[in-house]
């Protein structure tokens, strides 16, 4: 049986770690080469790092704080924004990442996705959904620039693609969830994971632990990304690890 894994993610603005609510109102949350070390310690299962205005400054992911966070762990390690070119790829896995995640440069030009899987595997290539309702729990679109741009373009339809595409995994976020601490958007993460076969994170929401164990199980997700009750050290990684484990969820202690 796989196990289920816990991803802290560090969202990135100005070389710091933020958390906002719903994509806007950020706070700081410290420093990425600290939160890095400690997470690497807690024994989470992957870390995710994402440069969250790259994309819409129309710049690259800063390869030194990446390479900074890379040497200082030893888990699978994602890096995310700006991330347009199959050099850009090459240049974060250089710097110690070990998969990429990639959202407005697919919207933008979707053979990218393919080209990418071709050039670096499909185990490489993370495929970042931001997704929002429309007037209906059943319609969410995709949207790009770090939050900024809707493309009206349908949530599963595109997670379909993607997959057709080459993408290895989905990290679906809820902006509609992101930041309340409410807890996953459970609807849309199912509807995403039933209609793929390659693994779904989810994120965006968790406030407790037994969002996560929601989403894992009635979202039917592979993975749940949190930041906030990480970062605030409201529960620790290895807590929420034992918790799961406790409810009959196969993790990785």
């Amino acid at each position: 049986m796989l196990t289920k894994r816990i991803i802290p993610c560090l969202d990135i603005k100005d070389g710091r770690v933020v958390k906002g609510v719903n994509f806007i109102n950020l706070r700081d949350a410290g420093d990425p080469v600290e939160n890095a070390k400690f997470y690497d310690r807690e024994l989470a299962d992957e870390l995710v790092f994402l440069d969250i205005t790259a994309s819409y400054e129309e710049r690259s992911t800063t390869i030194e704080l990446v390479k900074k966070v890379a040497d200082t762990i030893f888990l699978p390690f994602t890096v995310g924004g700006g991330i347009r070119t199959l050099d850009d790829i090459r240049n974060v896995l250089r710097a110690g990442c070990d998969k990429v995640s990639i959202n407005t440069a697919a919207v933008k030009d979707p053979s990218f996705v393919k080209k990418s899987a071709s050039k670096f595997g499909s185990q490489c290539i993370v495929v970042a959904i931001d997704s929002k309702r429309n007037d209906s729990i059943e319609k969410s679109q995709v949207f790009i620039n770090g939050g900024r741009t809707p493309t009206g373009i349908d949530t599963i339809k595109w997670a379909r693609k993607m997959e057709k595409l080459g993408a290895g995994e989905i990290l679906l976020t809820s902006m509609d969830f992101d930041g309340t601490k409410e807890g996953y958007d459970i609807e849309l993460t199912k509807r995403v994971s039933e209609s793929v076969g390659i693994p779904v994170i989810a994120s965006g929401g968790a406030g407790n632990l037994g969002h996560l164990y929601d989403a894992l199980t009635k979202g039917k997700a592979d993975a749940v990304l949190a930041a906030s009750i990480f970062h605030y050290r409201e529960y620790q990684v290895i807590e929420a690890k034992e918790y799961l484990k406790k409810r009959k969820v196969a993790v990785r202690l």
